[in-house]
């Protein structure tokens, strides 16, 4: 299962709207004989492909797979069917799917006589690359971490406005691997018209950029830089949050990254549509400067947003934390 999900994981950010699923297919003593992942839409599934490689190898075998068979019939037909035509006697899965249309996998495998069962590595499959996908699949709306950095007493640039570079390279540079696996990076016409970023993943060989979005009613400079071609971008004149996820959603976003400043963060925090935090914490004072969230409907204490930390780990000299909502965004 770990392999299928190093695998899962290679492949995110390419696949949506469907689930970025590995799979790997051991044979009848146990040998790892085939290794697959969901292919872009219209291509195979992690199952199919995995089963390709193993060929008659897969007689007789296993097939471990993060997310339970599909066993319906979309753009392609069901996995199940494919295992049960290569001869595969036992499934293990991390996650049920929790798309009606796709989900009972596991009782078609079983009425056809496979050992088939669930829970394998769970944890691991929700919090990892199938978090974004199954939060979509669930709420039908794209997840959306909030990234940022900060020095230790929480500003995100110095009382002139210099924020290059609080982070350091170290998680400069995981954050553009991030970029490389998520769908869309989304800021507003204020962080584009002071800051005039990129939104691009840059300096790791990658066949696609995410989709730059930028959100707000305000008309962009005609030379920002995410006007350019190095990826497309969707400008969403409006500042209601739903309405920028429900207007992503149709276009087939699963995964946002917001990096927006305080009033953007504000305003999707405030209507509960912040599903992760990730932040890194530079070790570093600054004393004055700007923060990174501004009004989130927070009026005393008792209404702060609780989270829970996930992970806390290091980056470079950097902390990087991960943390979720205390209670799940309805």
């Amino acid at each position: 299962m770990a392999l299928a999900i190093e695998r899962s994981e290679a492949v995110r950010g390419t696949t949506s709207p469907n689930p970025p699923v590995g799979a790997v297919i051991l044979d009848a003593e146990g040998e790892v004989v085939g290794v697959g992942a969901t292919q872009p839409p219209g291509g195979p599934h992690a199952e199919v492909m995995a089963l390709a490689q193993a060929g008659e190898r897969a007689r007789g075998g296993t097939a471990v797979v993060t997310l339970e068979p599909c066993s319906h019939q979309g753009r392609t037909p069901p996995c199940t069917g494919a295992l049960l035509k290569a001869g595969i006697v036992r499934v293990r899965y991390a996650v049920s799917d929790p798309n009606p249309k796709a989900s009972g996998g596991e009782a078609v495998l079983r009425e056809a006589g496979v050992d088939a069962e669930g829970g394998l590595l769970a944890t691991e499959v929700e919090r990892g690359p199938l978090r974004a996908w199954l939060h979509f699949a669930r709420t039908g709306r794209p997840h959306v971490t909030w990234k940022y950095a900060s020095s230790v007493d929480g500003r995100v640039a110095a009382a002139d406005g210099t924020s290059r570079w609080i982070s350091s390279e170290e998680s400069r540079a995981e954050v553009h691997v991030l970029r490389t696996r998520i769908d869309a990076i989304m800021v507003g016409t204020g962080t584009v018209r002071a800051d005039d970023p990129r939104l691009t993943a840059r300096g790791i060989p990658t066949d696609r950029q995410p989709l730059r979005v930028v959100v707000g009613s305000g008309d962009l400079p005609p030379n920002a830089r995410v006007l350019d071609d190095e990826a497309e971008t969707a400008h969403l004149r409006t500042r209601d949050p739903d309405e920028v996820l429900a207007e992503l959603a149709a276009r087939g976003v699963v995964d946002v990254l917001l990096e927006g400043g305080p009033t953007l963060v504000g305003a999707f925090v405030a209507a509960g549509r912040v599903d992760r935090v990730l932040l890194y914490v530079a070790p570093k004072l600054l004393g004055a400067g700007p923060m990174a969230l501004g009004d989130a409907g927070v009026a005393t204490v008792t209404d702060a947003v609780g989270l829970v930390f996930e992970e806390v780990s290091m980056c470079g000299p950097d902390v990087r934390i991960s943390a979720v909502p205390a209670v799940e965004n309805g």
